[in-house]
């Protein structure tokens, strides 16, 4: 176990709180939730990447980060991290296992829960919080926009956050 990490862990988990709470206090989408989604939402903030301190991923992102890369331990512990936290837009890809899911059009994105896609904005956005860049995640989407696959529904939904809370922050434009 290395101080580094642990002090990583400790400031992503605080930043995502702290952008989610801005979230809440801020977005319109949560005018109109439900009491019992914007629980769930709160939730999933509180324990958001509970799963980084099990034994199935502390050490090998420990290692990544801070230590001794092992390539196949990390790429085991991501897998696991993408399986236990349905925030990640990786745990919302099916692909078929009908022999042929190497054809284009095989691996289909699932819509996202609202209460998911707003963790994962929430996940996105804390690393502009620690740098002080509150536009910095527009940037960073933009770069990486054609690389995550979403649902039609779920990406216009985060894009219609993220508008919002550029709108809201007045920077990044």
């Amino acid at each position: 176990m290395s101080r580094e990490y642990d002090e990583y862990l400790n400031v992503h988990i605080a930043a995502v709180k702290k952008a989610a709470v801005w979230m809440l206090e801020n977005l319109s989408v949560f005018a109109g939730m439900s009491d019992q989604m914007r629980a769930a939402f709160i939730r999933n903030v509180w324990l958001h990447d509970g799963s980084k301190f099990g034994s199935a991923e502390y050490e090998p992102y420990d290692a990544h980060f801070y230590g001794e890369p092992d390539e196949d331990a990390f790429n085991a512990a991501w897998l696991h991290h993408i399986h236990n936290n349905p925030h990640h837009w990786q745990h919302w890809l099916l692909m078929y296992d009908d022999g042929k899911y190497r054809d284009p059009g095989k691996i289909v994105a699932l819509e996202m829960p609202k209460v998911f896609a707003l963790e994962m904005v929430a996940d996105w956005w804390s690393f502009s919080w620690r740098s002080g860049d509150l536009a910095g995640m527009f940037s960073w989407y933009e770069e990486h926009r054609d690389c995550i696959v979403l649902h039609q529904k779920t990406r216009e939904f985060v894009e219609s956050v993220l508008a919002e809370i550029r709108g809201l922050i007045g920077e990044g434009e």
